[in-house]
């Protein structure tokens, strides 16, 4: 890419996505054609249905976004096989029972000499969150008022706002803990460690993009369309749910929010 446009912020672009027709707000670059006047979750949207680019139609192999400067930006390998851009290809492997919990293709254990077993430390708040996915629960919905401390959010809000964008990233990060396919490797290779950071990574960037653009509660489900590839239709809508229900709340910290939100079950029991 120019070093000229590399090395410019986000924030003061004045170039046009070709895709939304709209400013570009977090620039997206394919590789390896170099084309730069996308926007990072439309880029991304495209390719979920074609792997070449909207510009040149050169096949895109990675798509390269948090741009720093010119040595200073992240990279995802954009996957070689694309799904169908058919009726059913926002369905992704997660809707089938079971997938959500079961990572596939993990390269085979080496041989070598046996240690004593030692039982995992279980993570009781993570095993709370999959119970949560597995049984398709929603948090209950608490007002916007002064009493409550919760309050109503818009896409401008988090844009305009760090500490908000940083409160999302703090939940996603731990959330994506939940799907266990993202620490896969369906390729099978020794590089599952790295797989894993790479996909996680994306989606953080990924899902901070569509809060700031989108709104997550719209009835258009523009949010839920956006995330449906990479997480599941139906773990999509709860995702983005609990997302919002998070970033409402006035806690700062995920135990307290864990320790405090309530679904029907919880209601029920007390």
């Amino acid at each position: 890419m120019p070093g000229s446009t590399a090395g410019s912020t986000q924030g003061d672009s004045h170039d046009t996505c070709v895709i939304c027709l709209s400013s570009v707000t977090e620039r997206a670059i394919t590789s390896p054609c170099n084309h730069y006047t996308f926007d990072f979750v439309c880029l991304v949207s495209w390719l979920q249905q074609r792997s070449t680019c909207p510009l040149c139609k050169a096949r895109v192999i990675a798509v390269q976004y948090d741009w720093r400067s010119p040595t200073d930006y992240k990279s995802y390998a954009v996957p070689r096989s694309q799904p169908p851009a058919d009726s059913n290809a926002h369905h992704s492997r997660t809707d089938r029972p079971g997938s959500l919990f079961a990572p596939y293709g993990l390269p085979s254990r080496p041989r070598g000499p046996r240690r004593p077993y030692s039982p995992p430390i279980e993570d009781v708040a993570l095993r709370r969150r999959r119970e949560v996915y597995r049984r398709q629960l929603y948090s209950l919905h608490i007002g916007s008022n002064r009493y409550s401390g919760y309050r109503d959010l818009s896409p401008q809000v988090i844009a305009n706002s760090p500490e908000m964008q940083s409160k999302a990233r703090t939940w996603i990060r731990r959330e994506l803990r939940v799907f266990t396919f993202l620490r896969a490797d369906p390729a099978g290779s020794s590089s599952a460690a790295a797989t894993t950071s790479s996909n996680a990574e994306f989606l953080l960037s990924y899902i901070v993009s569509i809060l700031k653009m989108v709104d997550i509660k719209a009835s258009n489900g523009h949010a839920e369309n956006l995330l449906a590839e990479h997480l599941g239709r139906e773990n999509s809508k709860l995702f983005l749910h609990e997302l919002n229900d998070w970033l409402r709340s006035p806690y700062t910290k995920v135990e307290a929010w864990d320790r405090e939100v309530q679904y029907q079950d919880d209601a029920e029991a007390a």
